[in-house]
């Protein structure tokens, strides 16, 4: 059973915060977006209010279904976009393609926008982790 699992959206951050975190924490890449419009009727529903329809590109059912099955097995999960609006998107489209519980899921910004000074991420993280309302929710 994993106690933490983390979804960041980079594989290179994935692997500096896995090591900032420890052994309680898996972190994990979407690498990205994991979801897009369907390309048929520009993936939007017309006959049910405008529906975007989403679905999960070829080239992303692999990651997917990996990280479905690790969320089975995962007692938190932590979604750690970056805070921007296409963090944001991939958030919610992880949220719901996942089929992720609210209960069991914090959508924290344990990490503030790109910055040039990694040395601060560490400090910024564990404080994040130790009392996640800290960023705001």
């Amino acid at each position: 059973m994993i106690e933490n699992l983390v979804i960041v959206e980079s594989p290179a951050k994935a692997k500096t915060i896995e090591g900032f975190l420890g052994k309680a924490f898996t972190v994990k890449s979407s690498f990205g977006h994991i979801r897009d419009l369907a390309k048929k009727n520009l993936g939007i529903d017309v006959d049910e209010g405008f529906t975007p329809k989403y679905i999960v590109p070829a080239d992303k059912k692999n990651l997917v279904k990996e990280l479905k099955a690790i969320v089975k097995d995962s007692q938190m999960v932590w979604l750690a976009t970056d805070e921007d609006r296409e963090g944001e998107a991939i958030a919610w489209h992880l949220f719901e393609e996942l089929g992720l519980e609210e209960e069991k899921t914090r959508r924290e910004s344990l990490f503030l926008r790109n910055t040039d000074i990694p040395r601060l991420w560490r400090g910024i993280l564990m404080k994040g982790v130790q009392d996640p309302n800290l960023f705001g929710n």
